[in-house]
């Protein structure tokens, strides 16, 4: 028989936890179901060296502040750490090991109501409310590069890229040019050769201004709010890479450099877009993720790319359905720390029983 609830979250990440913590403060009594044997999502698998690009005031689930500097910039650790705290402290039922495989419409008496999720042991829940959280770290993007088949160097995805000593003394161009390209090109760049190709000139934004972070700005202001907003944010001429001057300095030195996007890929050369050819040892996909929502596909939720249908987090084609942690759900925060507890109070609101 199902395991019945009022409430599945399905991912224990930062996403997940907020939702858990909103939900009980709704007097709700959520499941959590997340796929690994720990909490902290999707944090232990990023690189060593990765820190936060928002300060430690502005990276905090709900209810519980981040420890330590409140305007200093958290590590990879400090996060891990700082969520399996926050797990600990939750007054909610939390079930590592329990991947989902499926969520499907109920069946029986009463299954217009309800919502059914599968976990790949084969156990099933049955929920009124449905919030998938899962981020999308489990699904990065991969873009069809021309030649990429004929490529005889690696092509990692920056998901996978733990540590640069495992490149020392290779040619290596990154495709991408956002915050994690950029951090992990500067990395790299002290024992290898190192590009980042790019469809756009790299564009920095200022850490701080007036001594203030540019986070705390963006919320002042209301423009990481403000759906206008999102191509100046986040797109049309490039991603913003947030930078104190240091990133901007070390580009400056030529390596890393930056470059026009190549044209091709041959062999093991790159062809770059002034025609010349170049051998490469590594192209590393700094390209980013998409929702990984897989489990989703059976009941029709998603579009034909995968990806969720949905208004502010709520699903436009299933009644019960919610998401958290999407990237711009609803704000330029929707997908970070600061954002999801948020989204998470919007959505239950709207779809608790």
């Amino acid at each position: 028989m199902p395991q019945r609830s009022d409430t599945i979250i399905i991912g224990g990440g930062q996403a997940g936890l907020a939702t858990a913590h909103v939900a009980r403060g709704l007097g709700l009594s959520p499941v959590v179901l997340e796929a690994a044997q720990s909490i902290a999502g999707s944090w232990p698998h990023y690189y060593d060296s990765l820190t936060l690009f928002s300060p430690a005031r502005r990276s905090a689930l709900p209810g519980a502040p981040f420890p330590g500097d409140p305007n200093g910039y958290p590590s990879r650790d400090e996060v891990v750490a700082y969520l399996a705290g926050y797990a600990e402290r939750l007054d909610a039922d939390i079930r590592t090991g329990h991947r989902v495989i499926k969520v499907a419409a109920g069946s029986g008496e009463g299954a217009g109501r309800v919502l059914e999720v599968v976990t790949e042991s084969g156990e099933s829940f049955t929920a009124p409310v449905v919030i998938a959280a899962t981020g999308a770290f489990s699904r990065p993007y991969r873009p069809d590069l021309p030649g990429l088949g004929s490529f005889t160097g690696s092509v990692p995805h920056s998901s996978e890229y733990r540590r640069p000593g495992e490149f020392a003394g290779r040619r290596v161009v990154i495709v991408g040019g956002g915050n994690s390209a950029v951090q992990i090109a500067i990395e790299l760049a002290e024992n290898c050769r190192v590009t980042l190709a790019t469809r756009h000139p790299l564009r920095f934004m200022p850490q701080r201004v007036a001594g203030v972070d540019m986070h705390i700005w963006l919320q002042r202001t209301g423009l990481d709010a403000a759906g206008w907003a999102r191509p100046l944010l986040t797109g049309g001429k490039g991603t913003p890479v947030f930078d104190t001057g240091t990133y901007r300095a070390r580009i400056a030195t030529g390596n890393p450099d930056r470059r026009p996007m190549f044209t091709g890929l041959d062999g093991d050369h790159v062809v770059w877009a002034d025609g010349t050819r170049e051998r490469v040892d590594v192209v590393l996909l700094a390209t980013g993720y998409r929702p990984g929502v897989d489990y989703l596909a059976d009941l029709g939720a998603l579009d034909e790319a995968g990806l969720p249908l949905h208004r502010g987090g709520i699903s436009t084609t299933r009644s019960g359905l919610g998401y958290v942690g999407l990237e711009w759900q609803r704000s330029f925060a929707s997908a970070t720390l600061r954002g999801v507890g948020a989204d998470a109070r919007h959505v239950l609101t709207r779809l608790r029983p």
